[in-house]
């Protein structure tokens, strides 16, 4: 996981495509601001703790007076050093300069690549990238190459077409792609800021579902810089801009999230008050596989009554004696409706299966860096785990991906020690782990909090999930902050409950794989349920659309944010783009049928998927969100309301937090 940002001083930005009613403010090179470059360094080094660098390119225009009162810019020259010793040929008439700034900066989590690299990478001709993600697909890869030195080679061979009021087309025909084509194609979560120097074209943006963060600060009045940064610097916290709506006065964040999608900022000219135009432009995804899946269009919503009489009839429902295997399903050679209709879950393991293959294939420099025999650390990849559906999913077919000699770190957060639910169902969820896959060493890290204690670590998390700013928001990210620390107990080896001995154990996995995901695609919230009752398939359809298509603003940025605080890498199987394919092109009715109980019809196609892998309790587990699980919820709500009763009557989970209290 890296941190990656950029500062833009001194350039008038248009919003105009983006937002009509969006008034630039006038730019000022030297101001005073509300936290300096060492704030943003010092939030972005601990997502990346390996190395951390920056580069910044200055841009002067030199205008000469001409006869009658003209203006003319004569010069504009792109200079990293930017002496001030430069000659500019000024046709015999007054000048004056301007200095325009970009301050890239990047600090780097290195899992990938034989050796070491330092961000932000600078090529030959200028070109500049700070790169938050991995490649899983779309570009050759292999075990030996870095994500970033291969996207930058990539990169400098695209041209550019951007046209805008502001600059002239850039077009270079002996080139192979654009910048948004090459985009387009990447299959893996990446969030990316990069210079194109001879175009003088500031691309940037986050992959189509918003698996890794990017936060936008767009100029005001109060800092008329232009910034985007992977998380916010704790001096922006309580900060807040007015402005006149016409009902009054509204405030707004200093950060916002950044919409998925690629974005350019061209620099053009000097304007006629004097100022470097930057015009902003959204570029529309180029792949039409992609486009897809954005629409996120299942091809089969509404059953008939016999596609629901084939479902009930299928042998995955709990029968004796008559587990389904995945060797079973292998050998099968029916090809009866039935038959096919029983393969699907298989084909959803074999999915998610080959997404954590991807994600956890041990890479040259990882194995050198991250795996410490001397030290018993031998655990590469951790899970965030509560025992419960999903995470007990990944943990199962993560078993089948790595070599046996390596151990499995469980990560597990309670706010209510053995007594949590998550805590209990973890404790059996181990031994279940432990039954399937017997010659894997698991380790349940057993993280312990008490909320009333957490006085600096509270204020330093909800820096994290900004803009993000409920209650709710803020007990998942300190849940996800802890777990994803590592930083807990491990029972003895005799397996005994809660009169064993704990030793201290702190996870070094660099890896954690997380559920995220898997309730927005296969209907596992309760107002899935609601919808499907209210108004039958369609509703349930059009409410999971709506959560895949808002997972990047409700959950993924603030996720990301608090568990890379830790100096690991937040991996989402359930959101491959393969995964995301397969279980669209799944009948609704087979991925969820909500006329069965809760623990049965939500998220059946799971269900399924864990009886193949031999986890018959854990298929049968309600749904069960972190807050509660871990029991924080319950702790903040007697926190800040004074107990249960009250904070449900004030909807607790949605109330806002007043900041400047806290």
């Amino acid at each position: 996981m890296c941190g990656i940002a950029v500062i833009v001083s001194g350039i008038k930005i248009s919003l105009s495509s983006l937002d009509p009613n969006f008034i630039s403010p006038i730019p000022l090179l030297e101001q005073k601001t509300l936290f300096s470059v060492d704030d943003i360094k010092r939030v972005l080094r601990r997502r990346g703790p390996d190395s951390l660098g920056c580069k910044k390119v200055l841009l002067r225009a030199r205008v000469s007076s001409l006869p009658g009162g003209e203006q003319d810019v004569v010069a504009f020259v792109e200079d990293e050093d930017a002496s001030e010793g430069e000659n500019f040929h000024t046709g015999g008439g007054a000048a004056k300069e301007f200095i325009r700034e970009l301050q890239f900066l990047g600090a780097t989590l290195q899992l990938r690549g034989i050796n070491p690299i330092v961000q932000p990478l600078v090529d030959m001709s200028g070109n500049i990238l700070v790169y938050n993600g991995e490649i899983f697909g779309g570009i050759q890869m292999s075990s030996d190459n870095n994500d970033t030195e291969i996207f930058m080679q990539h990169l400098g061979l695209c041209c550019s077409h951007v046209s805008s009021p502001h600059n002239k087309t850039h077009t270079s025909g002996d080139k192979q792609s654009t910048v948004p084509e090459l985009l387009s194609s990447i299959k893996g979560p990446w969030a990316l800021i990069y210079w194109q120097s001879s175009s003088r074209i500031l691309w940037f943006g986050r992959d189509a579902f918003g698996r890794r963060s990017l936060l936008v600060h767009w100029p005001t009045k109060e800092d008329p810089r232009f910034l985007l940064s992977s998380v916010s610097p704790h001096a922006s916290v309580n900060e807040s801009s007015e402005f006149a709506d016409g009902e009054g006065i509204s405030k707004t964040d200093f950060w916002e999230e950044l919409p998925c999608g690629v974005y350019s900022l061209s620099i053009g000219d000097l304007g006629t008050d004097d100022y470097l135009i930057g015009e902003v432009l959204k570029h529309d995804w180029t792949d039409p596989k992609l486009k897809e899946l954005i629409t996120w269009e299942r091809t089969s919503v509404q059953p008939k009554p016999e596609d629901l009489h084939v479902s009930h009839q299928k042998v995955y429902s709990k029968k004796e004696d008559s587990p389904l295997t995945p060797s079973i399903l292998m050998e099968s050679k029916l090809a009866s409706t039935d038959c096919l209709l029983t393969s699907l879950p298989h084909r959803v393991m074999i999915a998610l299966q080959e997404s954590i293959m991807r994600r956890t294939a041990l890479n040259t420099i990882y194995l050198a860096t991250s795996v410490d025999y001397t030290n018993k650390c031998n655990a590469p990849v951790a899970v965030l785990f509560s025992g419960g559906l999903d995470s007990m999913i990944l943990a199962a077919l993560l078993d089948k991906c790595m070599d046996a000699k390596y151990e499995i770190d469980l990560l597990n957060v309670s706010f209510d020690g053995p007594f949590a639910p998550d805590r209990i169902s973890a404790r059996a969820g181990l031994k279940e782990l432990q039954k399937v896959a017997p010659s894997r060493r698991w380790k349940l890290v057993e993280i312990d909090a008490d909320l009333l204690k957490l006085t600096s670590e509270t204020k330093h998390v909800m820096s994290l999930i900004n803009p993000a700013r409920t209650y709710m928001d803020l007990n998942i990210g300190i849940a996800l902050w802890l777990a994803a620390s590592g930083d807990g107990c491990l029972q003895d080896e005799t397996g005994n409950d809660d009169t064993c001995v704990s030793v201290k154990y702190k996870s070094a996995a660099r890896i954690l794989l997380v559920g995220a995901g898997a309730d927005e695609q296969c209907a596992g919230y309760g107002r899935h349920r609601t919808k499907y009752r209210n108004g039958s398939w369609l509703a349930l359809n059009d409410e999971m659309k709506l959560d895949m298509q808002r997972i990047w603003k409700r959950n993924l940025g603030r996720d990301d944010r608090c568990i890379a605080d830790n100096g690991k890498e937040a991996r989402f199987p359930f959101l491959d783009e393969d995964v995301i394919r397969i279980l669209l092109d799944i009948p609704l009715w087979e991925i969820a049928d909500l006329n069965q109980p809760i623990g049965i019809g939500d998220k059946k196609i799971l269900r399924e998927v864990a009886h193949l892998l031999g986890l018959s309790e854990a298929a049968s587990l309600p749904k069960r969100a972190i807050q509660f699980g871990s029991r924080i919820a319950r702790e903040s709500n007697r926190k800040n309301f004074g107990s249960n009763r009250a904070a449900n009557q004030a909807s607790a989970g949605s109330v806002t937090i007043h900041r400047n209290n806290s």
